[in-house]
């Protein structure tokens, strides 16, 4: 699922809106064990794309932010 650089193929808005599907999915119950548990494993799943994206975005803030000793 990951590319060579590891940046998720999908994107953060993409995963996002399938995990959201997920949950309602999940919420709204009438599914057998086995449905909710694969469900899960992919809400899961979808839940550490958005992670990567947004732990990828902190760091370019980060990076592109000047260090506050600098400044003094």
């Amino acid at each position: 699922m990951s590319t060579a650089d590891d940046t998720p193929a999908l994107g953060y808005e993409a995963a996002r809106d399938e995990l959201i599907d997920v949950v309602k999915q999940l919420e709204g119950g009438g599914l057998t064990l086995e449905q909710s548990i694969t469900l899960w494993e992919r809400g899961e799943e979808l839940a550490g794309v958005c992670q990567k994206w947004l732990d990828g975005a902190r760091a370019r803030l980060e990076a592109a932010a000047p260090a506050d000793d600098e400044d003094e």
